[in-house]
């Protein structure tokens, strides 16, 4: 590898020798296009500076013509998606003459080692060791303007925009953020759909015997003309198309044409937006899933629970009764990580023609009461048993490789059963629901189907005994056991591995029973509905009576059925989970929960986990999907106003779909992860962004709920109404909208939160 080569040398490939920055600008060469003459000192340099590579780069900078250069620093994990690395390392502008250029060349190999930059590394995960540095030196470019180019608009993430920022001089100004640019919206021909005019706080431009001066120039260079825009765009496009991505460009403008100083994948960039409304079907479903991934979802996820667990059953289960494509392509992944959801389109088929007679053939012969005695379902459970038994940590590696598949195996037979016993809880609510509008008692029926006993009540009743037993000596006995019975219970989201489940993050129940031994809870389930029903004057018949409470019970039976048949049917994943884990203790990986970076197919791919080639393949894989994840920790994966429009809410701060009555007022407390279970107090209004089952034990605690995601359906809203504290569902913004300690009034039957007097 040589010390010293001309830019035109480098491409993609060579990111290893040019250093990010390096490599992307010999791409832009090597496709003809408008780039200053330059060179790199490679990698193989190293970080001393001998004899014969002063002279290597002297006979370099001699060719450029030995006038003005700018030296920028090339680290070999920049300007990669994910892990862009702006203004980590050293640039210097101006630069002039042989010793001053050996001096930039030196300060750039030292930037790699600033504070800033290793401690950007160690956000990202990236060790020193596996970055090296190389010095891009490229003739200079006295720009009348310059500044930076995005292909894609980076607030909305509309990928038919270009967005560009300009200023007077030299573009360090705008890229520093030192000055406010002018703003350029364009389409792809050039064209300009918007402007707003920038303030030139400071002008940099170079100076005769080399370095920048800093100025203010009152009107400066005035707007771009239209042919450079235009060339701007051409050359945007075209560079995005190269890259295949959308991509993050420095530039300059001088004496009538554009160059191209520097290309790297545009990061954090929003998903596009989905360009159309989305239909009720659409939105309904999409709402469902906002609620089932409040996390990003791993590699892993993709190739494990995400097609094979409760999401891939329901989507059998789905095409059974005629309906495909429920759960088909929502999430789409770039650089091997999910970054965008796009709400499915479900298309109906031949089969549901028949799916009324199906539906009455299944539910006259599988009652969801008898279910838990049905054969197949006792089988799983010794199945699971077996599998759960096994000490993970003394198999060898080609059994523990085979251990997830297994894991996922046991999970297959169970959409057989959802589909044999959910047409019975579908008749049953249909029949209740009729019968109860038929006697004009159609209101009752959000309430009194709830409260018919499930594992997840019976989980909350053991937390419950949990408390009241916190502080005797026998707690510890009590708490494992209480783990042994219902540690397979997710803590933020159902349709995921890589969350832990309670057993795998005790911490997280123990601050639930902490909780609930706090005091007396805000609410106490009251009465069954049931029974206040059954008194109605219109019940007053003993027949109608008789019928109703059939109903009840039924739908009541099929409801249970629907909660405890996922309740079971999760408990493989703690067993997937914890297999994985172990794959990734065996590979050395320095976290083994970084497994989860990898996709399911690239594991079992390893057929000896302590081969230094796999585990090098794989920790380059596992560097690279992190730092994009990281890139995409702020990033959405759909805009939640395209899933809940906000309806109008007038005065109030929040708004959204009413979904179990009444009023409270009441403090907020902002609740985004299990994690925070321990932070809400009695009588504190909670605000979060998604629940699941294992958010239940708050609702004994809170005076009101506020979610930013789900509707009148969702397990938040049935929850609520059995605990007869208001909530409003869907506000798409709740969460950021609303501020810890904030007096609210919550009112359940308007679906808007507003602030107390």
């Amino acid at each position: 590898m040589k010390s010293v080569a001309p830019l035109r040398d480098f491409g993609r490939a060579d990111l290893d020798q040019a250093g990010g920055k390096g490599a992307n600008l010999g791409e832009l060469v090597r496709l003809g296009l408008p780039v200053p003459d330059g060179f790199v000192v490679t990698t193989a340099a190293g970080a001393e500076m001998s004899g014969g590579l002063r002279q290597e780069i002297a006979a370099a900078y001699a060719a450029l013509g030995g006038g003005p250069v700018a030296v920028r620093s090339s680290a070999t994990a920049e300007d990669l998606p994910g892990a862009a690395f702006a203004g980590q390392q050293d640039t210097f502008l101006n630069v002039i003459g042989e010793d001053p250029l050996l001096d930039a060349v030196r300060r750039c190999w030292a930037s790699l080692f600033t504070e800033r930059a290793v401690a950007y590394r160690a956000r990202l995960g990236i060790p020193d060791a596996d970055v090296r540095i190389a010095v891009v030196v490229q003739s200079m470019v006295e720009a009348e303007s310059a500044g930076v180019m995005f292909t894609a608009d980076p607030v909305t993430g509309e990928r038919s925009t270009l967005v560009v920022d300009a200023s007077s001089g030299l573009g360090e100004a705008v890229v520093s953020g030192r000055v406010t640019p002018d703003h350029y919206v364009l389409d792809r021909a050039g064209r300009l759909t918007a402007f707003r005019a920038g303030r030139r706080e400071v002008v940099i431009r170079g100076t005769a015997g080399g370095g920048t001066t800093e100025t203010r120039e009152e009107g400066g260079a005035g707007r771009l003309p239209e042919t450079a825009l235009r060339e701007l765009a051409e050359l945007g496009v075209r560079v995005a198309g190269h890259f295949g991505r959308p991509m993050d460009l420095e530039w300059a403008y001088a004496e009538g044409r554009v160059s191209l100083l520097q290309a790297r994948p545009m990061t954090a960039l929003p998903p596009p937006p989905l360009g159309r409304g989305l239909n009720p079907v659409e939105r309904r479903i999409a709402g469902i899933l906002l609620e089932y991934l409040p996390v990003r979802p791993y590699p892993i996820d993709m190739t494990t629970w995400l097609p094979h667990g409760p999401a891939g059953l329901m989507a059998r289960v789905a095409a059974d009764f005629g309906i495909r494509g429920v759960f088909d392509g929502f999430l789409r992944e770039e650089d091997g990580v999910v970054y965008r959801m796009v709400p499915p389109k479900p298309r109906p088929t031949a089969r549901l023609l028949g799916l009324p007679l199906r539906v009455l053939r299944k539910a006259r012969r599988y009652d969801p009461a008898t279910w838990t005695r049905d054969p197949r379902f006792l089988a799983f459970l010794e199945r699971e048993r077996e599998l759960a038994a096994i000490d993970l940590a003394a198999l060898p590696w080609r059994e523990l490789r085979a251990m997830p598949r297994r894991a996922l195996d046991l999970v297959e037979p169970v959409a057989d059963l959802r589909i044999d016993y959910l047409p019975g809880t579908g008749l049953a609510l249909a029949r209740l629901l009729v019968t109860l509008k038929t006697y004009r008692l159609g209101k009752h029926f959000g309430t009194v189907i709830t409260g018919g006993g499930s594992r997840t009540e019976d989980a909350n009743r053991g937390l419950e005994e949990l408390a009241a037993h916190l502080h005797d000596s026998d707690f510890d006995q009590r708490f494992q056991a209480f783990l042994a019975e219902y540690g397979h219970r997710e803590t933020a989201s159902p349709i995921l591995v890589t969350p832990p489940s309670w057993s795998d993050a005790p911490g997280t129940v123990l601050d639930m029973v902490k909780l609930l031994a706090s005091g007396p809870a805000a609410r106490e389930h009251g009465p069954d509905p049931l029974e206040r029903l059954l008194s109605h004057p219109r019940l007053r018949s003993p027949r109608r009576r008789r019928r109703v409470e059939r109903l009840v019970r039924a739908a009541r039976a099929g409801l249970a059925f629907r909660e405890d048949s996922h309740f079971s049917f999760t408990m493989p994943q703690p067993i997937l989970r914890r297999s994985l884990v172990e794959m990734g203790r065996r590979l050395g990986l320095p976290d083994p929960e970084d497994v989860f970076h990898l996709r399911l197919e690239e594991l079992e791919g390893v057929e000896d986990p302590a081969a230094g080639p796999y585990r090098e393949r794989l920790r380059a894989t596992i560097l690279a999907r992190a730092a994009k994840r990281e890139e995409l920790r702020g990033v959405r994966l759909i805009d939640p106003r395209a899933v809940f429009p906000a309806p109008e809410a007038g005065d109030a701060l929040v708004a959204g779909t009413p979904a179990s009555g009444g009023t409270v007022t009441g403090p907020v407390r902002v609740i985004r992860e299990p994690a925070e279970f321990g932070r809400l107090a009695a009588g504190d209004v909670l605000v979060c962004p998604y629940t699941n089952p294992s958010w239940t034990p708050l609702f004994q605690r809170a005076a009101a709920v506020v979610v930013d995601t789900g509707g009148t359906g969702s397990h938040a809203a049935i929850v609520a109404r059995e605990y007869g504290i208001p909530a409003v569902m869907g506000t798409g913004e709740g969460t950021s909208a609303l501020t810890d300690g904030l007096m609210v009034v919550v009112d359940g039957d308007t679906g808007t939160v507003g602030k107390a007097p």
